[in-house]
């Protein structure tokens, strides 16, 4: 009875720290509940939208530059395929696998290139492809390689290059042309001298025509004429016209008329007009012909009078306006105005 009671007491004493012990596993378990939640909390779909949204924005950016890139690797290739071997040309030629055929050599003035085992092979007007298939079916057919593998690297394009000669600050011979357009090629070249014609004459080869290009004043006015250059091109920018007033006159001037034409009254009125001291039924018209120099006689008085018609003046006349009562002969009159005309000073004219 004693120990039964006993019993009883002890256990009644061991029932807090039971209880104790059950808050404590109690507050584990919901304290590990949490953690559990943020480990799994990353696996949700959301967070990965970003970098697809990205990655979705780079691909159609992609995809819209895409034309952009494919036109600018069209004009490249287009470009490329005009090249045609020519005069001058260093080309290294490699046969695969046969590194004892491979030679530096330079397109002779007939077109012809030298190479070990088949001579001399005119390459002059071909592309490298054209060139390159030549090549390898000579030395097939010559028994020297079996299905040979050939290819031509240009080192130096002397015969591609553009030239350019005339009235431009840089007149000469360009290789390597960015732009392969006519606006381009001038800036390149200095742009226009101020004796330059508003016109290019472009040759070209194998065309026996020239092709002749009127270009505006400012050239970002119109675009229309900035025509495509190929390769081998030449470019000529004549002078523009040059009128020259000398004698008894305000300005004695060079008249550079680029565009249109002048008058005789037009081309004094430029000049600052005549001088009170002038003989205007003295004046003379030095014209250069088919048959040399040839002077005519000029009446500036019944031209402002209106009774004759006013006269049309051509490039590199010489319009001379003798001093009234000066001892000028008239086999003299020709040296006289030849030399005011090389000191005036040259005005560009845009009539």
């Amino acid at each position: 009875m004693k120990s039964g009671a006993l019993g009883f007491i002890r256990c009644r004493s061991l029932l807090p720290i039971f209880a104790i012990f059950s808050l404590i596993i109690s507050g584990r378990v919901l304290a590990q509940q949490p953690a559990s939640q943020e480990q799994s909390a990353p696996q949700a779909p959301l967070p990965a939208a970003q970098p697809i949204s990205q990655a979705a924005a780079s691909a159609s950016g992609a995809v819209a530059n895409a034309p952009k890139q494919e036109e600018a690797n069209k004009e490249t290739s287009d470009w490329a395929t005009m090249l045609k071997l020519g005069v001058g040309d260093l080309l290294e030629v490699a046969v695969y696998n046969v590194p004892e055929l491979s030679t530096k050599v330079r397109v002779s003035n007939a077109g012809d290139i030298y190479l070990p085992l088949i001579d001399y092979v005119h390459v002059e007007g071909l592309t490298q492809e054209e060139a390159q298939s030549l090549i390898a079916k000579r030395l097939e057919d010559g028994g020297f390689v079996r299905s040979p593998h050939v290819t031509i690297f240009i080192d130096e394009a002397n015969s591609q290059g553009v030239t350019i000669l005339g009235e431009v600050g840089k007149p000469g011979i360009y290789p390597e042309v960015g732009d392969h357009h006519l606006y381009s090629i001038i800036s390149q070249a200095g742009g226009f001298t101020q004796t330059a014609a508003r016109k290019v004459s472009i040759l070209r080869r194998n065309q026996p025509q020239a092709i002749h290009v009127d270009l505006p004043r400012n050239l970002a006015d119109d675009v229309s004429a900035n025509i495509e250059i190929q390769p081998g091109d030449t470019l000529t920018v004549p002078r523009a016209p040059i009128i020259y007033v000398v004698g008894d006159v305000g300005r004695p001037s060079g008249l550079l008329v680029d565009n249109g034409s002048l008058t005789v009254l037009q081309a004094l009125a430029l000049a600052g007009g005549t001088n009170k001291t002038a003989k205007l039924g003295g004046a003379k018209l030095l014209r250069k012909g088919p048959n040399g120099m040839t002077e005519t006689k000029i009446e500036i008085k019944k031209m402002l009078e209106a009774k004759i018609p006013d006269m049309p003046l051509q490039g590199d006349d010489i319009l001379f306006v003798p001093v009234s009562g000066g001892k000028v002969l008239a086999s003299r009159t020709f040296e006289t105005a030849m030399a005011a005309a090389t000191a005036v000073t040259v005005y560009s004219v845009h009539p």
